[in-house]
């Protein structure tokens, strides 16, 4: 007997390829005409000629066979139904615009201007641009800080609980559950609380698309109960960036009021090759099942492997407060001290190894379900001439940590200054005149109050909000990201040598 191929259903992109075997006429946007437009660059350059007319012939606009993703009756709606089955939503809504737009739509779904709604202090920049579309009041409770690695993941129960009695008015309790650096916490503990006070659960689940989706994954924010998830389809699954996904379920959910938010965030031309690659993701979870993943997490525990028995100078997170890792996602650092992260990721990118990001100790390495082992070979022989360029002859037990080493500690001393369960800051979009602000040296920010945000990125999590009062450590370390050349959003001056502050009266 012959073996039996597995079925592969994607109603979308199987909508847009019978379009493009039918070798359409197009009087319609995009201007591209299907690609057409880009016939006279053959003459000059063949190869970006070829590869955005392949993309470009299944970017097409709503016409009749196509569907609107903001008001879907056929083949979007049948993609976004078998996605909601595969995640275990009750409805799942497709995004062009990442879990930015998503985060967004929750957030304004459920709160009107002036309600209150309770919020970990390390979340993504977006959640923070949605409390101010919402005009929406926020608590803000200080993370866990892991003790071995100085990471932060969500904030206790005992927290979220306290902050629920003492502010019974709150719509919904909002957390990030992976973090950045894959530490994750089962959340059904959580959303039964939540829930006993009546409350949402919106959890931006970013970079935990592939969560519940093999044994070896933490559960999804779904499984665990969650009403609201997002999740960036783009990051560990096989979408187009931009691509992610909004499922729902339960009834506690506003599901008009979030069709109605969406539509504002999201574009009136959403991209057709974004969506058929939502589209595809899915169906190759459906197709395959757990063995899509099988390759990358024996690539990455490889990996993990030869770090621990053979590098010497790699040291890999134990992690503790019965936190989780993600299987896909390796977090590495040098065990000497002698390599900051971002010294460690120029390393490895000028010997074609490209991390997902860097802070000033930790590198981030993505395996995604497609590593193979064979690429594992060049990140391992990177990892070893990094290891005789910078270690030769380095007595690690003698070794003394550079003073920036210790970012782990600061950034734990840090939410330690302020309260773990804050008063609440109402968010608007009201512009500050010039006459109320100042820019100051950063060092001499401390005690004063901040005019503006300070947002390293990635990751994209605020370590200051405008509004807040500058802490003796977050200046010191501001002052430290300086120094390594970090990237920062939201603050005026990129070199975070100064910072716009509120001008004391």
């Amino acid at each position: 007997m012959t073996a039996i191929e597995p079925l592969f259903h994607a109603p979308l992109y199987e909508a847009l390829m019978d379009l493009h075997r039918s070798i359409p006429i197009s009087y319609h946007v995009p201007g591209h005409k299907y690609g057409q437009s880009l016939n006279k660059l053959q003459k000059l350059d063949t190869d970006a000629a070829q590869i955005f007319q392949a993309i470009m012939a299944l970017d097409v606009t709503e016409l009749s066979g196509t569907d609107d993703l903001h008001m879907p009756t056929s083949v979007i709606a049948a993609a976004q139904r078998l996605a909601a089955g595969t995640f275990g939503a009750e409805h799942t809504y497709f995004l062009v615009g990442g879990s930015t737009v998503g985060n967004l739509a929750m957030i304004m779904a459920s709160c009107n201007p002036g309600d209150l709604i309770i919020l970990q202090r390390n979340v993504h920049k977006s959640v923070l641009n949605g409390l101010m579309l919402a005009q929406a009041r926020a608590v803000f409770l200080s993370p866990q800080t892991d003790p071995g690695t100085g990471l932060h993941a969500i904030p206790k129960l005992s927290n979220i609980e306290e902050a629920l009695l003492r502010y019974p008015e709150a719509k919904a309790v909002f957390l990030t559950n992976p973090s950045y650096y894959g530490l994750s916490t089962d959340l059904e503990p959580y959303a039964k609380l939540v829930h006993s006070h009546d409350c949402l659960l919106l959890v931006d689940e970013a970079h935990g698309a592939h969560y519940g989706m093999h044994p070896s994954f933490p559960r999804s924010a779904l499984q665990a109960g969650a009403d609201a998830v997002v999740q960036s389809t783009h990051k560990t699954l096989s979408a187009l960036t931009m691509g992610a996904m909004l499922h729902v379920q339960g009834i506690r959910i506003d599901r008009d009021a979030l069709g109605e938010a969406l539509s504002m965030v999201q574009s009136s031309s959403p991209s057709y090759p974004i969506m058929a690659s939502l589209d595809i993701a899915r169906a190759m979870i459906d197709t395959f099942g757990p063995s899509l993943f099988e390759e990358g997490i024996m690539a990455a525990e490889s990996f993990r492997h030869w770090a621990n028995e053979s590098s010497g100078w790699i040291e890999l997170p134990a992690y503790g407060l019965n936190m989780m890792g993600d299987p896909l996602r390796i977090v590495i650092k040098d065990r000497a001290g002698l390599l900051s992260g971002y010294d460690l990721q120029k390393m490895l990118e000028k010997r074609g190894c490209w991390p997902e990001m860097a802070d000033s100790i930790h590198v981030i390495l993505l395996f995604g379900m497609s590593m193979s082992l064979k690429d594992n070979e060049k990140l391992i022989q990177a990892c070893i001439e990094i290891g005789k360029e910078v270690h030769r002859g380095t007595d690690f037990d003698m070794v003394i940590h550079r003073n920036y080493v210790n970012e782990a500690k600061i950034k734990g001393s840090m939410y330690d200054t302020v309260q773990s369960i804050s008063e609440p800051v109402l968010f608007n979009r009201q512009r500050k005149q010039r006459d109320q602000v100042e820019m100051i040296n950063i060092t001499e920010a401390a005690g004063r109050i901040a005019a503006e945000a300070v947002i390293p990125y990635p990751p994209g999590i605020p370590i200051l909000y405008s509004g807040e009062r500058i802490h003796q450590n977050v200046a010191l370390y501001m002052k430290e990201l300086a120094l390594m050349g970090a990237k920062c959003q939201g603050i005026s001056d990129p070199t975070l040598k100064t910072i716009m502050v509120i001008r004391e009266a």
